[in-house]
């Protein structure tokens, strides 16, 4: 049994507003591989930019298109860890609740999350790379890439990619959440990457608590209220049990 401060005890069971931001440390302990860590064997050979940006998808659709296929079908064995499930009761017992990831493996909702903000978008959805039209069914022929029957422009993940722009309203709800937390998570992030690195120190300027979980320390580390380094699978559900029981 994991011992917490008290203070921080105090804090969660008042608080009534709570933001929490997930990166890939939290998809990686239900065994789901990082983006770059993915690209073996026969992605080996390529550059993240050669598989995950706009000009990739204009020069060579259909190589893109069968990357992200094979990555939706290996998180498809993937299921949330018990830090997921932590996080799905903490929202239950919070008044506002709201999880921000930079994942794209849908984990989060599955584990019963529902106030969920996901910046970099959701691999297992698609979208018209003409029109914008979002479908989740479409045909897999092997030869080419699906397109879309609203305006037959090619379909395309809907991710965001290098050299895009986080969807507007998406960020804007996580940084109105950040400021108006009272406590702040920072989870399985390495706290670099922008413009999500920027909410904890958002939440702290508004005077948040705020609360690491990560596997090792980060450049963040010095600037929480609280850090715990482990595995989130573990101390997520330690801490539920005691501030909730």
């Amino acid at each position: 049994m994991m011992e917490f401060p008290v203070e921080l005890i105090s804090y969660l069971t008042k608080a009534t507003r709570v933001a929490v931001l997930t990166g890939a440390g939290a998809s990686q302990e239900s065994g789901l591989r990082t983006f770059r860590d993915a690209q073996s064997g026969l992605w080996a050979q390529y550059k993240p930019q050669d598989l995950a940006s706009p000009e990739a998808f204009a020069r060579d659709p259909k190589l893109v298109w069968d990357w992200y296929a094979w990555r939706r079908e290996a998180i498809k064995g993937v299921r949330p860890n018990a830090g997921h499930y932590a996080l799905a009761e903490m929202e239950k017992r919070i008044e506002t609740f709201t999880l921000i990831t930079q994942n794209v493996d849908g984990l989060h909702r599955m584990a019963g999350n529902s106030n969920v903000l996901e910046l970099h978008g959701n691999i297992l959805k698609v979208r018209c790379s003409e029109c914008g039209t979002f479908t989740e069914v479409w045909g897999d022929d092997s030869e080419s890439v699906p397109r879309c029957e609203r305006c037959n422009g090619m379909l395309r993940p809907d991710v965001v990619w290098f050299g895009e722009s986080l969807p507007r309203a998406e960020l804007e709800s996580a940084v109105n959440a950040a400021r108006t937390c009272q406590v702040f998570f920072s989870i399985g992030t390495s706290g670099v990457v922008q413009p999500a690195a920027a909410l904890a120190h958002a939440a702290r300027n508004k005077g948040s608590v705020v609360v690491e979980v990560n596997a090792e320390p980060t450049p963040l580390t010095p600037k929480v209220d609280f850090a715990f380094h482990g595995k989130s699978g573990e101390i997520l559900p330690e801490l539920v049990k005691a501030v909730w029981g």
